[in-house]
């Protein structure tokens, strides 16, 4: 696949079928997320893969998401945030999730830096999914229950969930969504 075809291709899938996911097929796409650029090369990022009974535990902590839902009905409206809630339930049935990590810093520039670099493995994650068949799609709410996903996935101390991706087989084909035309300034 062409690397535009994917960037084009790629969507957020929220349904999945359930099917496992081949185990060659994920350490590929977790190794494509090791290529992304990082500042001075730190790689500040650490990538904790939960399927069976981990996974189950995680969708439990995650299913709490919903409780703060309402927050955003007026952005989301009744319908999505009914639509937020049947996934955060169990995570659309997707065999992995993997959550992503980082380093704890009270520096603002490297904090920023350490979001810009894990964006950029995120997506190398994403892209690789699609590339190799499979649907995903990239969680970045779970800052209202942070500290539990952090005893899920039994964090070293100094590093904190910052995305959750869910990983496998997609049940669903969302059609492609208009983008912004109006984001690039030239300047000359």
């Amino acid at each position: 696949m062409e690397l535009m075809d994917a960037i084009r291709g790629r969507r957020s899938i929220r349904i999945f079928d359930g099917r496992p996911v081949d185990k060659g097929i994920l350490e590929q796409v977790l190794d494509a997320a090791t290529y992304a650029p990082s500042r001075m090369n730190t790689q500040p990022w650490h990538f904790h893969v939960a399927s069976g009974d981990a996974r189950m535990r995680v969708a439990e902590v995650m299913a709490m998401t919903t409780a703060y839902l309402e927050e955003y009905i007026d952005v989301l409206g009744p319908e999505g945030v009914e639509h937020a809630a049947r996934f955060y339930a169990d995570l659309g049935a997707a065999p992995v999730i993997i959550g992503v990590a980082s380093t704890i810093t009270e520096d603002w520039n490297e904090a920023r830096d350490n979001a810009i670099s894990v964006g950029a493995a995120v997506q190398n994650v994403l892209l690789a999914s699609y590339d190799m068949g499979l649907s995903s799609c990239s969680i970045s709410s779970p800052h209202w229950i942070r500290d539990r996903l952090g005893d899920v996935f039994d964090l070293k101390e100094g590093w904190e969930v910052v995305s959750l991706i869910v990983l496998g087989h997609g049940a669903e084909e969302p059609p492609e969504r208009d983008r912004h035309t109006d984001v690039v300034t030239y300047l000359t």
